[in-house]
């Protein structure tokens, strides 16, 4: 069940967080601004101030705000949803990737900074680089020609113009289940994952597109593969950098698009650990339901992630935009927003200590229910086999 706002869905209902989503969009900067910062006081280490901001402002201000649950009525998603204000700020945030990527390049090639502060530079603007993922995954989820093209254009920023086809088509579709590389597994590290996630996310986005284009009679090489149109996009502007400003930047380049991927595998590590879709008597796997992701109502962090971390709503109706997502009654949560998970799941013993159990406590501690790591079942399977009489076969 929802917890739904009890106010009449007609009287006129406002968005709370309404003059606030512009955070996200401000977020986006926060390089700029630091790099504007270290070039007016001389200060090069904060050139930083993003990874800080990220680690541990954001964190700290999830713990102070606290979380928000409330939900809009169900008579008011319609003109929700409709409100151009909410698709502008998505727009808006587009060329600002751009512009955040440009000045990036443009400091580490003309200011002369030190090693260290050109590496904060890098990872700085490799965090708005992953915030790119997420602006084009609110966008690529839309069914607007303009906005599908929005998604390419922003997830070409960081080189990850895949991740359209593999999302929608592929980690949507497999969700939660041990088919997919873009679900976590339990008592899987981080580290593990990535190795795992990343190539897996490529090769899936590319079979994909290529069976699309065969069933349509055209090759694989075509113009109208949509992976490779964003990849056209990103060479162009890596390239167009490269030649501006010289190999100074390629480093700059290539840390911040590794950092920009790494950051998408930590929240895609974080929204379905261990959490598993169970197969139904014919086979198949149940559908998609909330329960089968990780949800956070933090207000701080939802505010510059476009509500990303209502994940739940997100995957039971994946169409919604981020104004509308919801909250629900009895599903898994998080014990921060991702920032902090983000610096948890870095050392996998505390991330197990945290996690695990809220794992076990989803599936009334039967572990048998969770999708866990093949190379550790028979390890959780010893350890809980008598977990509160929960019967433990594998």
């Amino acid at each position: 069940m929802t917890q739904t706002d009890t106010a009449d869905p007609l009287a006129g209902y406002r968005d709370g967080k309404r003059y606030f989503w512009p955070l996200a969009a401000v977020w986006v900067m926060t390089p700029v601004i630091g790099i504007y910062l270290a070039q007016v006081t001389g200060v090069q280490s904060l050139t930083w101030l993003t990874v800080g901001v990220w680690f541990l402002v954001l964190p700290l201000l999830d713990w102070l705000l606290g979380e928000d649950g409330s939900n809009p009525p169900e008579g008011a998603i319609q003109a929700l949803e409709s409100d151009r204000y909410y698709r502008f700020l998505t727009y808006m945030t587009v060329p600002l990737h751009y512009v955040t990527l440009v000045v990036g390049a443009w400091a580490v090639a003309t200011l002369g900074f030190h090693w260290s502060a050109y590496l904060g530079a890098a990872l700085s603007v490799g965090i708005i680089n992953g915030l790119a993922i997420n602006t084009g995954h609110e966008l690529g989820h839309k069914k607007s020609r303009l906005e599908k093209n929005l998604a390419k254009v922003c997830l070409a920023v960081t080189g990850y113009g895949h991740f359209l086809t593999e999302h929608n088509k592929g980690h949507h579709k497999d969700v939660a289940t041990p088919e997919d590389p873009a679900s976590a597994r339990m008592g899987e590290s981080i580290y593990r994952f990535a190795l795992r996630e990343i190539p897996g996310a490529w090769r899936r986005a590319w079979n994909t597109e290529k069976l699309r284009l065969q069933r349509q009679g055209k090759g694989t090489w075509s113009p109208d593969n949509e992976v490779l149109q964003p990849l056209a996009i990103t060479v162009f502007v890596y390239g167009g950098l490269i030649a501006v400003f010289g190999p100074i930047v390629v480093p700059f380049l290539l840390i911040s698009m590794a950092y920009g991927y790494w950051f998408l595998t930590n929240a895609n590590y974080i929204e379905h650990y261990g959490l598993l879709r169970q197969k139904q008597p014919d086979g198949r796997y149940e559908r998609c339901q909330p329960a089968h992701s990780w949800n956070s109502n933090h207000l701080m962090s939802n505010l510059v992630l476009f509500h990303l971390q209502r994940h739940s709503d997100h995957h039971a109706w994946p169409t919604r935009r981020y104004q509308s997502l919801r909250d629900f009654d009895d599903i898994p949560t998080l014990p921060s927003g991702y920032p902090g998970m983000y610096g948890l799941a870095l050392v996998p013993p505390l991330w197990r200590a945290v996690m695990d159990p809220r794992v076990l406590e989803t599936y009334d501690r039967d572990v048998t229910k969770a999708n866990i790591d093949p190379a550790k079942r028979e390890r959780y399977l010893r350890r809980y086999s008598d977990y509160d009489g929960a019967s433990m076969s594998a």
